[in-house]
């Protein structure tokens, strides 16, 4: 594991053995640390990024999704979308996003995020990388996409609804195109 501080984060980034990364660490944490700063993630606060392949993907998927099959990025929470400020197309008013509240001095983690290097290489090579399925560019450029996705869901966004997602999409790009 290396430990990346940027900006009051830290993100904490695991290569599972044998899994082959198209981009360095740093380059990671920075694309974690530009979508931590978009979504108004509170600093300091640390975030695990975790690299492996389709497998425990597939694993996690199945326990904690209910899904067959691998994907391509598992984010887990440990703060309620309530701790992130509002952002478009959220919906407001779940008693569940009353925010944690820690020591003073405390660190919170903010969660984890799983990608499968193996499935963005997929995904990159056929053709059906990018947010809608039909992008062919490198590899690198679909693991920054899944970090930037992953941090997105861990600071309380989804695109179960039509106009979340595309304020989400939206958002992806511009942290995209701003390498």
């Amino acid at each position: 594991m290396a430990a990346h501080y940027l900006g009051g984060w830290r993100i904490d980034i695991t290569v599972r053995d044998g899994v082959r990364v198209p981009l360095s660490a740093a380059a990671i944490a920075r694309s974690a640390v530009q979508a931590l700063d978009a979504a108004g993630a509170p600093a300091p606060a640390s975030l695990a990024v975790i690299l492996s392949g389709d497998a425990e993907l597939a694993e996690l998927n199945e326990k904690h999704m209910g899904h067959e099959g691998a994907t391509d990025v598992l984010s887990f929470p440990m703060l309620p979308p309530g701790a992130f400020p509002p952002h478009p197309g959220q919906h407001i008013g779940r008693s569940s996003d009353k925010p944690f509240v820690l020591p003073p001095g405390q660190r919170p983690h903010l969660g984890d995020i799983v990608i499968s290097v193996e499935r963005a290489a997929e995904q990159a090579e056929q053709g059906s990388g990018g947010q809608a399925g039909d992008v062919r560019w490198s590899v690198a450029d679909e693991v920054r996409l899944l970090v930037i996705h992953g941090v997105l869901h861990v600071c309380g966004w989804d695109h179960a609804d039509a106009d979340e997602r595309a304020a989400m999409r939206e958002l992806e790009n511009e942290l995209l195109a701003d390498k």
